[in-house]
């Protein structure tokens, strides 16, 4: 008899992984049956997921931190022994803007984009209205990627802009609508709004952190220690969907099932081309293509780094008014589980990892790493800035990036 998991997710197209390894199969070869469960906002996800509603969830991944610490609601400890994906999120702005701090015909350069956007919001401000930005929720990745890159370009977030939260699904309405000036979503939402001629995308988050963590698979700690082997079952699956949503000769099958009304609910052409990583950056521009805009498999992408977790609490750190502290430190690195990732595939063709930790940002070329098993080389992994974190760190770091 299959056992029975429960995963929330938002329509977004990193969240495949779970479907395709519902629709596809992947699950049911595991011994596992899955019920998806489609929300609109980040909070009610979390909500679903600590009240029990469902076992497991697809969420950004600093949201997992900040419930295991407590941060604006009593604290439960949430566990993350797997990675959605990196990256696959994109920064776009209103047409008007645009023109001024990204008029080429690609992507931006993060540096010139951030020193004209940095004359924009002077302008702004000094009018009384400040340029205003959308992020998916205070505790998301995108909300500090956005940051870093900003006060990077020596525009304070908090200070000489505006950040305000709105639920994915419906960003690409908000800079429709004028109520924000730009937003920081995953796909498809910027196309969305570039299809409505609503914005231009003149960023992709790859280009702020070429290899920064994105959407994780979160459960209660509680249940991951009672299911443990189902949970790497679920981990077994989630891997074949992932060598499944990589390979060129699936991507139709990927973005036809994704599109579907349960799940996506939008348009096959968007999705497929986030699959393929190519972006109609403007309405009746040219698709451009940025390799591994989204990052789903290889290099240990799916790997829960405890690197990644402890670089994300740096960032609450940073701009949530919140102290340093060693035992929060401590408790963080223990929320990302690489063990159980390992006890999982130890045995099968995965390449795993001989660390659990590395130094972010420091890796300018392929570079062949030790591992538990398999052979693995790890690509460019860079900040937009230069910028090392070094996790065994923390707090000379916080000293360079105030």
């Amino acid at each position: 008899m299959s056992a029975k998991f429960s995963i929330g997710f938002l329509p977004l197209v990193d969240a495949a992984l779970p479907i395709l390894a519902h629709e596809l199969g992947f699950a049911a070869q595991e011994g596992l049956e899955l019920r998806l469960v489609r929300d609109v906002s980040w909070a009610t996800v979390l909500d679903r997921l600590l009240y029990g509603h469902t076992d497991a969830a697809h969420l950004v991944a600093p949201l997992a931190i900040a419930a295991t610490l407590g941060r604006g609601r009593p604290a439960q400890p949430l566990s993350v022994p797997f990675v959605l994906g990196l990256n696959g999120n994109a920064i776009t702005v209103r047409p008007e803007i645009a023109a001024r701090v990204a008029p080429g015909e690609g992507l931006g350069d993060p540096v010139a984009v951030g020193t004209a956007l940095r004359q924009v919001a002077q302008e702004r401000k000094n009018a009384g209205k400040p340029l205003r930005f959308g992020v998916v929720h205070r505790y998301s990745s995108h909300n500090y990627m956005l940051r870093y890159w900003l006060a990077g370009c020596g525009i304070h977030p908090d200070h000489d802009v505006e950040i305000i939260t709105v639920p994915p699904p419906f960003c690409a309405d908000a800079i429709e609508a004028g109520e924000v000036d730009a937003i920081c979503v995953g796909e498809p939402w910027n196309s969305v709004a570039v299809e409505r001629g609503a914005g231009v995308i003149v960023l992709a988050t790859a280009q702020i952190w070429r290899r920064g963590v994105e959407k994780v698979l979160a459960l209660r700690e509680p249940v991951l220690n009672e299911r443990r082997g189902e949970v790497e079952a679920l981990i077994r699956a989630l891997v074949k969907a992932a060598r499944h949503f990589v390979d060129p000769a699936a991507m139709e099958e990927c973005a036809a099932i994704l599109a579907r009304p349960e799940y996506l609910d939008g348009n096959k052409t968007l999705i497929s081309r986030a699959i393929a990583d190519r972006l109609l950056l403007k309405k009746d521009g040219e698709i451009v293509t940025f390799p591994d805009f989204m990052f789903q498999y290889r290099e240990a992408a799916n790997f829960p780094w405890v690197s990644q977790a402890l670089w994300l609490y740096t960032q609450m750190v940073r701009w949530n008014d919140v102290s340093y502290s060693a035992g929060e430190a401590a408790e963080v690195a223990t929320i990302f589980r690489p063990d159980v990732y390992r006890s999982a595939l130890i045995g099968s063709d995965e390449p795993l990892p001989g660390a659990s930790s590395k130094v972010e940002g420091s890796v300018f070329q392929r570079t062949s790493v030790g591992t538990q098993q398999g052979v693995m080389t790890l690509e460019k992994n860079t900040f937009f800035d230069h910028e090392i974190f070094d996790p065994h760190d923390l707090t000379g770091y916080l000293a360079r990036t105030p």
